[in-house]
């Protein structure tokens, strides 16, 4: 699935990244606790979280995300948005509780870390 597609599903808003809505993801997985993310988190992993500050996209690079799509309706402020730029980390707003989020997701055949 491309994020493209992802954003289509889960209805967000781009907020960075639109040049790389056509890359491709295997698979995500959901946390807001970002220790959980550092500690089962995968190369190419679409995260999903609830926690949008600069830790948040921090976390992200260290695992090598694909993207950070944030749940809730949450958006980084604009510093988190320039990290995300300056890291090249895609970030898409959906108002999607996780829980809907992941099951739209999951339902579309995309499993979570570890189900590979």
């Amino acid at each position: 699935m491309t994020l493209r597609e992802v954003a289509e599903l889960l209805q967000a808003e781009v907020i960075t990244g639109e040049e790389q809505l056509d890359e491709k993801f295997e698979f995500a997985g959901a946390s807001d606790m970002m220790s959980d993310v550092l500690a089962f988190g995968e190369t190419g992993i679409l995260l999903l979280t609830g926690l949008a500050n600069t830790q948040s996209v921090r976390t992200a690079e260290i695992v090598e995300a694909k993207a950070i799509v944030y749940v809730r309706g949450k958006k980084p402020r604009k510093e988190g948005i320039a990290l995300a730029r300056e890291k090249k980390i895609p970030i898409l707003s959906t108002k999607f509780l996780m829980y809907k989020a992941c099951g739209l997701l999951f339902g579309r055949g995309i499993p979570g870390v570890g189900d590979l």
